[in-house]
């Protein structure tokens, strides 16, 4: 299992970088192609860029001390020297919905914030469970990974809506005929946000796995996502943080609004729990 999900994020970006040709090819035309990648990777990387800023802003996580917060500083502190990378700064907002995420460009400017709520219902064991989880996600550069991803899926669907709404050229000329501009328009969007979630859905997963070795305590973690599982579908997620950030969480914050098995779960930020869960197990069994 070790290394299968890195090696299928990147064959799922190489995926969505195929539709993009597809996509621009189906257009016919390579110069709007690559204006509209370039608008996409400029905007992105901007985000990538304040990316800390912003989790934290839309939150409401305020910085905490040593001081305030010895366990957690302790935790994080092992974890870090343990993964050999710079102390994160630490945050905790007032959300009562049990939650973490984790964000920064790199180690060197890397945030972790738990929610008041998660600080409430799990121990110690569980905590550490779930900041080596988020300690994963920037050691794995997950940020830089989602920004590529989502830079190629906003370029997708900006070249099909251009095409939709200043034309798309001679019909004649699309080497791929109708059926080529209505997977243009309709199809390509629709694929690209499926694969973009699949990307994030990859990550889940290879942090989940990362964490589990970090921590050397995958039975923690899976005891954690049951606890936030449940808690998601009870308590509401405050209005400052829309589903745009849902990738950002350890669970799904949104969980309560969608159905356990449904269409929904294509285009969810987050592998279900349960899988998740029979996936540490799995790991358990593997590090002995």
């Amino acid at each position: 299992m070790f290394g299968i999900n890195r090696l299928k994020t990147w064959v799922l970006i190489a995926g969505l970088g195929g539709l993009f040709v597809l996509v621009g090819g189906a257009l016919g035309g390579r110069g709007g192609a690559t204006t509209a990648l370039v608008l996409a990777l400029v905007f992105n990387f901007a985000m990538y860029w304040f990316s800390d800023k912003i989790a934290i802003a839309t939150t409401r996580s305020k910085p905490v001390s040593e001081q305030e917060y010895p366990g957690l500083y302790r935790i994080v502190r092992e974890l870090a020297e343990t993964n050999r990378m710079p102390m994160p700064r630490i945050y905790v907002s007032e959300m009562l919905q049990p939650n973490a995420f984790a964000t920064g460009r790199n180690p060197r400017n890397a945030a972790v914030s738990v929610t008041r709520g998660i600080l409430q219902i799990l121990d110690d064991r569980e905590l550490r469970g779930v900041l080596a989880h988020e300690l994963s996600h920037v050691a794995n550069r997950d940020i830089l990974i989602g920004s590529v991803a989502a830079a190629i899926g906003m370029s997708i669907t900006f070249l099909a809506r251009f095409a939709l709404w200043f034309g798309h050229g001679d019909d004649r000329n699309n080497p791929l005929g109708a059926f080529g501009l209505i997977f243009a328009w309709i199809l390509a969007p629709l694929a690209a946000a499926v694969i973009q979630m699949a990307v994030t859905r990859s990550r889940e997963y290879q942090a989940d796995e990362s964490g589990a070795i970090l921590s050397r305590d995958p039975e923690a973690l899976a005891s954690a996502l049951r606890k936030l599982e449940a808690a998601a579908k009870q308590v509401p997620v405050p209005a400052s943080v829309s589903p745009a950030e849902a990738h950002l969480f350890i669970v799904n914050p949104f969980r309560g609004r969608q159905a356990a098995m449904s269409l929904a779960n294509l285009f969810s930020t987050h592998p279900p729990t349960e899988a998740r869960v029979a996936r540490l197990e799995e790991i358990r069994r593997q590090l002995g």
